[in-house]
Parts: C-alpha cells; sequence; structure tokens
C-alpha cells in the first residue's frame, strides 16, 4: 500500500469516523463503513477486507472507551442511570446484564441509539471486562458486515463510485430510520400493555 497516494487516505478516515462515532456520536458510522465499501467495490482502491477490519478495530475502540468512561464514572455514572429509576427498576436492569449481558451489548451495538446507553449502563452496574470485550467484538464485527454490506450490495448495483456511495449512505440511513421506527412502535406498545 503506497501511504503517498490520495486514495489511501480513504483507510484513515474510515477508522478515524468510526471511532470518532463511536465514542461521540457525531459522526454516522454505519453511512462511513457502508459508503467505503461501496467504494471498494467500485473502484477497488480500497480493499473490502481491511474496511471491514479497520471499522471492526474502530468501532470496538471506541465502544471500550465508552465504556471505561463509564466505569471510570463511579457515583456519578451510577446516579445517572438511577435517575428517575425505582430501586427494583436498578435491580432489575443489574439482573438482565447478570443474566445475558452479552446479548444486551451486541443487541445495543446493532440498535440505532442503543449502543451508548447499553454501554454507560454496563459501565456503572461494573459489568466485568472479561464479559464485555468478547460480546463488544462480537457486536463490532456484526454490526461492521451488516453496513458493509448495504455498500457492497449498492456498489454492486452502481458502476459509479459517487452513485453507489450516495445510494449506501441512503440505504444505511433508511435501515436506521426503520429500526428506529420498529423500536418506537415496540416501547409504545409495551407502555400500551402496562
Amino acid at each position: 500500500m503506497d501511504w503517498t497516494d490520495p486514495t489511501a487516505l480513504g483507510y484513515p478516515v474510515v477508522f478515524g469516523g468510526v471511532l470518532l462515532g463511536s465514542i461521540v456520536p457525531v459522526v454516522p458510522t454505519g453511512a462511513v463503513v457502508g459508503a467505503a465499501a461501496a467504494i471498494a467495490v467500485t473502484t477497488g482502491r480500497l480493499s473490502l477486507v481491511l474496511v471491514l477490519l479497520l471499522s471492526v478495530a474502530g468501532a470496538l475502540i471506541g465502544d471500550l472507551v465508552t465504556f471505561a468512561l463509564a466505569r471510570a464514572g463511579g457515583a456519578a455514572a451510577k446516579r445517572w442511570l438511577a435517575r428517575g429509576q425505582s430501586q427494583d427498576r436498578l435491580d432489575a436492569v443489574r439482573g438482565q446484564f447478570a443474566t445475558r449481558g452479552g446479548l444486551l451489548v451486541v443487541v445495543g451495538r446493532l440498535l440505532p441509539a442503543g449502543r451508548i446507553p447499553v454501554l454507560l449502563a454496563a459501565g456503572a452496574l461494573d459489568y466485568p471486562w472479561r464479559r464485555l470485550v468478547p460480546a463488544a467484538l462480537l457486536a463490532c464485527v456484526l454490526w461492521a458486515a451488516a453496513y458493509a454490506v448495504l455498500g457492497v450490495v449498492s456498489g454492486g448495483l452502481f458502476d459509479s463510485p459517487v452513485v453507489a456511495t450516495l445510494v449506501a449512505t441512503g440505504l444505511v440511513f433508511a435501515v436506521a430510520g426503520v429500526s428506529a421506527l420498529v423500536s418506537r412502535l415496540r416501547s409504545d406498545a409495551r407502555k400500551a400493555r402496562a
């Protein structure tokens, strides 16, 4: 790989964008992965495998930093988690992490706006590192693969890298929007039953 080649800048942008967006949700990380995958498929200037590896690495490091910040927050993180919650509810959440914390971490990574609350709760509840790291790694691999598939599909449909990137980004936002809508409808249905 020739790092003096301007196309090689794509790799640091993928890693840095995913890392930044995984710590501070200001970058649409799924769109970064989807767009990079579309460019890899349409131009051949990026390696799809390297895009996936860098996406997983950036996401994993970002998730571990978020979790570590919540754990380091100690009492403040516990107060944040407890605000407006009854002790019974907190005990239930603690029990859920004890019995299926890994699943919560994976699902939290895959659901729009689910990752940060799950990681903050896990950190505040002193969820063990030895259980978090494998779950977070699996979650990041599944997440990166899902968004890369959207990019590959759009790249396979369109020869133009610009069009493929725009379509991949649109698909990522559409999937996120539908997921958020389904999540909201399910939440509303649960509230109505309660």
